[in-house]
């Protein structure tokens, strides 16, 4: 039992909402020194997280040799589901607002907590000021402001430009880009296996100060997040499937639900990919051409599930702090979910870290993820599920004459 405990994450994040619970009521508004415990823990992982996407777009771009109709196409499909995906999200997310409320009105912030909050509301996202930015002043800005959007334009540029000079003057990038990124996703382990902790920490302190009620407000975050996820899964790709592809929906499906229950299992598209390989070729019958193009150069591209997941987050964070957000303010949180989703493709918790980089681009708190952490080990598995529907779907599209 300590062995399997001791392996799996998922277990750890749920034996530290447990302890939490018990803990934070006897601690009462003493917790609040275990909350700046998970601050400093989700700040350390944007710090690793930043440098990380900027190697991983870089490399990505030098290693990819994506030609032909096909690979628009694939970017052409991509587009359309991540565009729906975020629409159901951020419906979802208005229609039934499973943030408001979720601190109880009759509870007050702590000092602290009410300072942070009072400063986020005063700086609502800008538009203007969030456009200008793109351009950063220095090279460095973008890594310091952690602004996601100017960290994946600049590396777009010098992957664009490393590129031009492998192919005029022979200069090699790729190993450096690839030490680069295996760096900091192996420091990016040291904050993931503490996760557990910032878990405990945060439950314990939202409960030492308000209570259970607000864990009450998780059951109907995760019910919406389930409900996008099937929605996305059973309209979007059952109709690639069945209006664009012409193939039997059964036969998709009875083929489909081996890769679909080992990525729930695995909570991993990538570690699930050569059975969605073999799934495709040998059971769907797709070319190897379209399967690898649409599962593997493709899977940057294919996360409708985080992307689905960090629009419906974004929203309920800023309901639960009382920030209001317009509509051009949600569809540019929107278009930073999309943008970071596809550039931390295949790093551990990969939702979790594109959604602190995106909180911290478009100016919400980020202290309220160790709470959604808590219970992101039963959402995590459906991203995971629908990532890998999504690189099936792409691919069976690809191969469609």
């Amino acid at each position: 039992m300590f062995q399997r405990l001791s392996r799996s994450l998922a277990l750890q994040i749920i034996l530290a909402l447990v302890l939490g619970l018990v803990v934070g009521p006897f601690l009462g508004k003493n917790a609040h020194i275990l909350g700046e415990v998970s601050r400093l823990l989700i700040q350390l992982i944007k710090t690793i997280a930043v440098p990380l996407l900027f190697f991983a777009i870089w490399h990505a771009i030098l290693t990819a040799e994506i030609k032909g109709k096909s690979a628009l196409k694939m970017v052409f499909i991509a587009t359309i589901n991540g565009t729906i995906a975020l629409t159901i999200g951020l419906s979802l997310s208005n229609y039934f607002q499973p943030g408001i409320g979720f601190m109880p009105a009759e509870h007050a912030f702590s000092e602290a907590d009410a300072k942070k909050l009072e400063a986020f509301k005063g700086n609502s996202i800008n538009i203007e000021q969030f456009i200008s930015g793109l351009v950063p002043t220095n090279i460095l800005q973008p890594i310091i402001d952690q602004n996601v959007i100017a960290l994946i334009l600049l590396a777009l540029l010098v992957g664009w430009a490393s590129k031009k000079l492998l192919h005029e003057k022979n200069i090699h990038f790729e190993a450096f880009t690839a030490s680069g990124f295996a760096l900091f996703e192996k420091a990016l382990h040291v904050p993931i296996a503490l996760l557990p902790i910032a878990v405990f920490g945060s439950v314990a302190k939202t409960v030492g100060m308000y209570g259970y009620e607000p864990l009450l407000g998780l059951t109907k975050y995760v019910g919406i997040g389930l409900l996008g996820l099937t929605l996305h899964i059973l309209i979007v790709y059952q109709g690639w499937i069945w209006v664009y592809c012409r193939r039997s929906l059964i036969e998709f499906w009875r083929y489909a639900r081996v890769p679909v229950i080992y990525a729930l299992g695995s909570n991993s598209s990538l570690a699930t990919l050569p059975i969605t390989l073999h799934t495709l070729e040998k059971k769907l019958g797709v070319s190897e051409g379209s399967a690898k193009l649409g599962a593997c150069i493709g899977t940057n591209l294919n996360n409708d599930g985080i992307i689905l997941y960090e629009a419906m987050a974004v929203l309920f964070i800023a309901q639960a702090y009382g920030i209001p957000l317009s509509l051009d303010q949600q569809l540019l949180a929107a278009f930073s979910c999309m943008i970071a989703a596809m550039g931390i493709a295949g790093v551990p918790e990969a939702g979790v870290i594109s959604l602190s980089l995106v909180l911290n681009t478009v100016g919400l708190p980020t202290e309220m993820l160790p709470i959604l952490l808590s219970v992101d080990w039963i959402l995590a598995r459906s991203r995971s599920a629908t990532n890998v529907l999504s690189d099936m779907v792409v691919s069976m599209s690809l191969d469609k004459k």
